[in-house]
């Protein structure tokens, strides 16, 4: 009787290459979908409120969020929509009026949808506006004005603000 001298379970080699391989991928794509998730999200310092109710909203939902910068840019996912420095004269507002325009038909859609409210109603659900501590109030009514627009009526708006941290 003839007896292999190697053992067949001590010799098996193993490529490690489509291992590491498969791991640098889900590595890439979290760290894409991690990006994904802060998109609607500028960098802006909010004001401090010391009574402010806490945000949780639905991450399954679509919510629409404004950012309006310090020099009263307003900022939709990472695109320019309103630059008073740019946008002058009659038709400044046009840009922003057809992303808002957008937002209501996109709400009354959702509301059409749940039964909420009739036909021919303003949306009933919140725009979220996120402005810097250092913007001036006037680029905010501004925003708040566009979205009176009688083809547009947004009337349910919410202010992102910050609470105090706690000194521990």
């Amino acid at each position: 009787m003839n007896l292999a001298k190697n053992d067949a379970q001590t010799d098996m080699d193993m490529d490690m290459t489509p291992m590491i391989d498969v791991v640098f991928l889900l590595i890439i794509f979290f760290m894409v979908i991690t990006d994904l998730t802060q998109q609607d999200l500028e960098d802006v310092d909010l004001p401090v409120a010391a009574h402010a109710k806490p945000d949780t909203p639905d991450p399954n939902e679509w919510r629409p969020i404004l950012n309006v910068i310090y020099d009263g840019e307003i900022i939709y996912k990472k695109k320019t929509y309103f630059d008073p420095e740019i946008n002058t004269g009659k038709n400044k507002y046009d840009d922003l009026k057809v992303l808002l325009k957008d937002f209501a038909d996109r709400m009354k859609e959702k509301d059409r949808k749940e039964g909420n409210v009739p036909p021919g109603s303003p949306p009933d659900q919140p725009l979220l506006l996120r402005a810097d501590m250092t913007t001036p109030f006037k680029f905010l009514q501004q925003a708040m004005e566009v979205c009176a627009q009688p083809t547009i009526q947004i009337w349910k708006l919410e202010l992102a603000v910050s609470t105090p941290e706690e000194n521990q």
